[in-house]
Order: C-alpha cells, then structure tokens, then sequence
C-alpha cells in the first residue's frame, strides 16, 4: 500500500430527507460512517475534498477521517454520482480497525519490460482488451495495495490471455476471484472491425474471434489454418484437442 496518508475532515449533518438537495446546492455533500455495528453517523462534506478523497482512496485506500472532533480509520464502500453531470452525491464510510480484516477493489494494471509502454501484442498492432480492470482482495487495512500488475509480455499473439492467477500478489494479501478468470486477451483488430459492424458498433470480443475464425476458414490456406487463433486451432481447441491454447 501506498504510505500517502489520505485525511478528511467531516462535520455532523443534521439535514435528511429531500433538504439534502439544499445541501449540494452550496457544495456541500452528505456522508455515513457505518462504525461496527454501532449507530450509523450521519456527516457532511466538502465537495470538492470528498471527490479528491474518492480520486486518491478509491475503495481499496484507508481515509484519515476527523468527524465531528473524533478519529476514525475508514474505507469508502458507497460513492454515488449524479448519472448527467456525474457530481458526487453521497458517500458511504466503514470505520475500520488495524487489526481487521477488509475486502476491497484493487485496480489492475499491465506491467510491461524496461523501455517499453505497450505489450508485444500491441507493439505488432493487435488489439488487448481488457475484460476486468479490478479485482476483489482481503487484507489488513494497512495492507491493501494500492494496485495489482501482471505482466504483460506475455501477450504476444491473437489468443493469448492472462488471469487472475498471473496477478503479482503481495504475500499479505489474500485474492478473493476465481483464479481461472480472465483479465486481458489478444485479438485481431480486423475481426473486432468486422464484428462491430456485423453487430452496429456493438460486438462481443469473443464473438469477434469467432467470426476471424470463419473468415480464416474461407481463406483455405495452411497459412491461416496453422496460426495462432487460426481455423485448425480454433477446431482443435472447441473438440479438446489443443491444451496449450485455452
């Protein structure tokens, strides 16, 4: 985790209800610490620091909360926008203990080798697409990452993919995913073209390697039969009989 401490200052709110809108109108944002089971404190804030607080802690960074002249440890569960202007509008806060432990979301994020700001996929003008940018983790509050890398130098041709089983994971911290998940796959930036139109500008990657398969097909050359994500692997791989490509 980062060692940037992130604080906050909150004030007791005393205004519920439809009144809240009053309260954005001047800037101001309505907040709950949820404090282990004991009442729920209802608080404000400014709206301007509680978004820079949400842009710095996420859900996955302990915020230094001063509430109403008290201290707590905490973790944003809630932040809810306005969907138009997409203006903080409520947050949720749990009170947390150093001694607990928290599930969070933990960014992820493509590591690449020295020198380099692209995968060897990307570097040879394939497309990566992401299927997931966050991950859920248990730990200690002051052991939460701040993100999770994989490496990305292993994806080089069409098909090859990453899970979360690939994800460099700090021995404190504990993946609460299914290790077979897939973060990031590599596909042909002319079967996603042919798909988006195919489907009007919305299709489904896989779909889109599904139909560079039956395009392979039709080419009939050994060629495109052989290569990575080509027709004859693409057989082999739906009857069961390609382990190294799944």
């Amino acid at each position: 985790m980062s060692q940037d401490k992130i604080t906050l200052d909150l004030t007791k709110r005393e205004v519920f209800g439809k009144q809240v809108r009053q309260l954005r109108s001047q800037g101001i944002v309505p907040a709950v610490i949820h404090d282990h089971g004991k009442p729920s404190l209802s608080m404000q804030g400014n709206a301007v620091a509680l978004l820079k607080t949400y842009r710095q802690a996420g859900k996955h960074h302990p915020v230094e909360l001063t509430a109403d002249g008290k201290k707590y440890t905490a973790m944003i569960k809630i932040a809810e926008f306005e969907p138009r202007k997409q203006m903080l509008t409520h947050v949720v806060f749990n009170a947390v203990s150093a001694t607990q432990t928290v599930e969070a979301e933990v960014p992820i994020q493509p590591q690449y080798a020295e020198g380099n700001d692209a995968s060897p996929a990307e570097r040879n003008s394939l497309l990566v697409i992401s299927n997931i940018d966050v991950v859920n983790v248990k730990a200690l509050a002051t052991n939460l990452p701040d993100v999770l890398y994989y490496d990305a130098e292993k994806l080089v041709e069409v098909g090859d993919h990453v899970t979360v089983a690939d994800l460099v994971i700090p021995a404190d911290v504990e993946i609460d995913a299914d290790a077979t998940q897939t973060i990031a796959t590599v596909y042909e930036p002319s079967a996603i073209a042919a798909a988006n139109d195919a489907a009007g500008g919305d299709a489904d990657p896989d779909e889109a390697v599904a139909a560079d398969h039956e395009s392979s097909a039709e080419e009939g050359t050994q060629d495109a039969e052989q290569r990575p994500g080509g027709k004859k692997e693409f057989e082999d791989t739906e009857q069961g009989h390609n382990p190294t490509k799944q």
